[in-house]
């Protein structure tokens, strides 16, 4: 497959938490405006953030400056059906990747999120009931009709993505998968390696591990938070989270992290840590940290 002609932004803004943010639609568009001074165009949702509320918060934002739209990515993921109170039809978790399900899922969410398209749709979970030609049927569709110009995976193993690229006449351009110094996985299980053999960019959610790389019980993230420490001070960053963010950015497969935070001066951190270069040798500092262990 050739290269994919979807071009993200260097950081990803995502909007999973919008909705315990506590903001007026002002203010949500203000923190819109601010993450593309700051160059992060690519938006990422899904439609079940928020239980389905955080696509209504941001498009009451950018239906306040309809023209911002124009400069910036949307994202959206479709397939996982909670049974939240909101679904009361809804008895037990579960995934729906049929070709009805995922159309209108991106109509639900063209709706709320006060746009005619989206520049990217992912299916949101591997589903084991996933038939690959409704997919195929529901991603055709959806393209002809000018609703999605471009789609993608994420949390997809290798085969799975395999599985839904041998159906599709264009390139998926992207699985979105987690990767954090504490959750490395894809490292190791090819994820990765698929993503640099396809010329497509991963993009990264969780880097910094929800929070977890500050526990203080836990040996690993007692391990790594001390070896992040110790090289911040070495490269002259302003916090670990910075040195987390270049580690991923580090690896050959460039992913594109994802900045989950409502928080300005967090948000241009994260952007600074474009300016922080590590070694080799720190690199796998920070490997060796999370797994306790050299390499071999």
């Amino acid at each position: 497959m050739s290269e994919s002609h979807f071009t993200f932004s260097e950081f990803v803004a995502g909007f999973w938490r919008m909705e315990s943010w506590d903001m007026t639609p002002m203010q949500r568009l203000s923190l819109i405006e601010q993450y593309l001074e700051l160059g992060v165009t690519t938006m990422d949702h899904a439609d079940i953030y928020g239980e389905y509320q955080c696509e209504t918060l941001f498009g009451e934002a950018l239906a306040l400056k309809p023209a911002l739209r124009q400069q910036m990515q949307i994202v959206s993921k479709c397939g996982i059906k909670p049974a939240f109170a909101c679904r009361p039809e809804r008895y037990v978790n579960h995934y729906d990747t049929s070709c009805e399900h995922i159309i209108a899922s991106v109509e639900h969410s063209l709706k709320q999120l006060n746009t005619d398209y989206l520049d990217l749709l992912l299916i949101h979970r591997p589903d084991p009931l996933m038939d690959a030609d409704a997919v195929a049927e529901a991603f055709k569709s959806l393209k002809q009709a000018g609703k999605v110009q471009h789609f993608g995976v994420s949390n997809f193993t290798n085969a799975q993505f395999s599985l839904l690229q041998s159906r599709l006449d264009a390139p998926l351009v992207t699985n979105q998968v987690e990767l954090s110094p504490l959750a490395m996985s894809t490292l190791h299980d090819g994820t990765l390696d698929l993503c640099q053999q396809r010329r497509i960019r991963p993009m990264a959610w969780s880097c910094l591990a929800g929070g977890r790389i500050f526990e203080t019980t836990n040996p690993q993230a007692v391990r790594l938070h001390q070896t992040l420490k110790l090289i911040a001070e070495q490269v002259g960053a302003q916090d670990i989270s910075q040195v987390i963010y270049a580690w991923v950015r580090m690896l050959p497969s460039r992913p594109v992290p994802l900045i989950g935070s409502g928080n300005i001066e967090r948000i241009k951190r994260a952007v600074a840590s474009n300016e922080i270069q590590l070694d080799r040798q720190q690199w796998f500092s920070i490997w060796q940290a999370s797994m306790g262990h050299s390499v071999p």
